[in-house]
């Protein structure tokens, strides 16, 4: 699902931690940035499994947000770049603007065409 990263589940005292770091080809441990390790909610797991254990075909997507500066990447808008306005499913509303007179217009965009942009 997520390639190149693990998933610890493990009370980490100060052993334990120097362990995971030895870990061989750890390129470092995720932390919410404030020095304090990062947890992933159990609710995210627990949706994360429930997929797996499904069987359904999943394919990666790219984490988008609403209000989002996006490029498309693909199709008819390939390369253009404007605002991930609203999203539901895989579609989504990008907003193309024109700041010189302050006008914009708004577009119903496949959302796994974007990328951050």
């Amino acid at each position: 699902m997520f390639p190149g990263y693990l998933f610890v589940r493990d009370v980490l005292t100060d052993p334990r931690y120097s362990e995971l770091l030895a870990a061989r080809g750890l390129v470092c441990v995720l932390n919410n940035g404030d020095g304090n390790l990062a947890e992933v909610p159990e609710t995210e797991i627990a949706a994360i499994r429930s997929l797996v254990q499904s069987n359904l075909p999943a394919v990666p997507h790219p984490y988008l947000h609403a209000g989002q500066r996006v490029r498309i990447v693909s199709g008819p808008l390939a390369d253009v770049e404007g605002i991930l306005v609203d999203q539901q499913a895989s579609k989504g509303m990008l907003v193309l603007s024109v700041h010189l007179f302050q006008r914009s217009v708004a577009v119903e965009v496949d959302c796994t065409l974007a990328v951050a942009a």
